[in-house]
């Protein structure tokens, strides 16, 4: 098989089992594993998947920037921030993440709520204006532009001294091996101190993080309480996280 038609091949098989495994594909077309490396760094390169070791999985489309992101699946994050919304409680302290989903989140909660959030993005905050109730504390640093959310050791410090109730996280990937990932590795340290400072981690992933990964891993699935995904989110991208052992909550089911 030539050079062309065989990365295709192996895109097509990314598609279809969410993995590609070298040694496997090596001898399914009779090739050397160096060759089938070789095609994954090329693949790689050009952002069509993401290595790991022994093979490749999904890339991770949320890795595009804040306004790129906006544009990924925003039904699903109404739904997602809606239901996230719900699960704050009067009087808990809450972490809320940068992004997209997590601006839903914010713009749904409401507006008699009694609470503290707790975040690193300018965007969140802003949302929060208007909630007289709810204690906005703004977590200072260097502003990560791609994001929208400050970094840096500031950043860490802050987190450092606060416990919170929940962290509604965002991840760029939540595959079952690689585990929940991002495009940064500021932004996956920053994650890490959240999550460490939280008794409760609820990811919000929409569709398209299910079963990709990114290069930088935030943690293993295990750290996390409960991922929350939207009520179309497809039975088969779910399967192998209920497999490792992740709760998961429909957006419909949520509250």
């Amino acid at each position: 098989m030539l050079t062309g038609p065989r990365k295709q091949h192996i895109l097509s098989l990314l598609r279809r089992d969410g993995q590609v495994v070298a040694k496997a594909l090596s001898e399914e077309l009779a090739l050397s594993e160096d060759t089938i490396r070789r095609d994954l760094r090329e693949l790689a390169a050009e952002g069509l998947l993401q290595r790991v070791h022994g093979g490749a999985l999904p890339v991770a489309a949320a890795e595009a920037d804040f306004s790129g992101r906006q544009q990924l699946a925003p039904d699903e994050k109404v739904a997602i921030g809606r239901a996230a919304a719900r699960l704050v409680k009067p009087g808990q302290v809450v972490f809320i993440d940068g992004g997209t989903t997590a601006v839903q989140l914010a713009r749904h909660l409401p507006l008699a709520l009694q609470a503290t959030v707790v975040t690193h993005s300018p965007s969140v905050a802003v949302e929060l204006a208007a909630h007289a109730g709810i204690e906005v504390v703004l977590i200072g640093g260097r502003l990560f532009r791609h994001s929208m959310v400050a970094v840096g050791a500031a950043a860490m410090a802050a987190i450092s001294r606060i416990h919170a109730d929940t962290y509604f996280m965002g991840a760029t990937g939540v595959h079952a091996e690689a585990g929940l990932t991002t495009g940064d590795a500021e932004e996956a340290e920053i994650k890490r101190a959240l999550m460490a400072a939280a008794a409760e981690t609820v990811v919000l992933a929409s569709s398209e993080k299910l079963g990709a990964a990114s290069a930088w891993v935030v943690s293993p699935l295990a750290d996390a309480t409960q991922l929350l995904v939207a009520p179309q989110a497809s039975e088969q991208s779910l399967a192998p996280l209920r497999a490792a052992g992740l709760a998961i909550l429909r957006a419909d089911e949520a509250g």
